[in-house]
């Protein structure tokens, strides 16, 4: 989802590689847990968010669709989220003492907070939002120890394919396109990307796989 926002009244002004140290560690957030509430629909979901999860778990991506994700729109691609339930607006995911249920296979998003990614044309980097943690007293740590990702090179590369995969499409059906075809493409990559099952040894391979085919099909339908 594009944010229209200038990063300097964010952030701290620096920007970080997976190898620098940031202060971003909240020490096991001690019973807080105000960044799992009021979310939204903001938690959007990538491929290996949901590999993760239906891999994690053995859950199939449409019975998490029954109460703990749903479904939207952002800027034409209608992709997965976090569902926010209840009165506070909380997780779906957060068990009654308010720790998250799934932290083991929690989405990247969420192992990335507080910290984004800004992307650029050589990639992407860190950045630390400087307002978004209510814990004041955070701790240095290294940024690729903070995000808690294997394979992180792998990772790196699919982030950045996917990223440039979905500004692709978007650009795409955001250009006049016919709303019958726009649901068409909306759906094979719902189906192609979340749906259909990943074989639960290795995500990387496949995704580039239905990567090439996403572009080949897409750009035919559109062409």
């Amino acid at each position: 989802m594009k944010r229209d926002i200038d990063i300097n009244e964010i952030s701290d002004g620096k920007l970080y590689s997976a190898n620098d140290l940031v202060k971003a560690d909240c020490n096991d957030c001690k019973g807080c847990f105000d960044c799992c509430k009021g979310m939204g629909e903001s938690i959007i979901l990538d491929p290996y968010d949901v590999y993760r999860l239906t891999t994690g778990l053995g859950v199939p991506f449409e019975m998490f669709l029954a109460d703990k994700l749903a479904l939207n729109m952002f800027d034409g691609i209608i992709l997965p989220h976090l569902n926010m339930s209840g009165t506070d607006e909380a997780c779906a995911f957060l068990n009654a003492e308010g720790r998250c249920s799934i932290h083991e296979f929690r989405p990247s998003i969420c192992r990335l907070f507080p910290l984004g990614r800004i992307y650029d044309e050589d990639g992407f980097q860190y950045f630390l939002q400087v307002n978004e943690c209510s814990n004041k007293n955070r701790t240095k740590v290294k940024v690729k120890k903070w995000i808690d990702t294997p394979e992180l090179k792998k990772n790196d590369k699919f982030i950045l394919d996917w990223h440039d995969f979905v500004n692709d499409v978007q650009a795409r059906v955001n250009s006049n396109l016919d709303e019958e075809l726009i649901k068409k493409i909306n759906m094979f990559i719902l189906q192609h990307f979340f749906i259909e099952r990943y074989n639960a040894e290795e995500f990387y391979s496949q995704f580039e796989e239905r990567l090439k085919k996403a572009k080949a099909v897409i750009a035919t339908l559109t062409k």
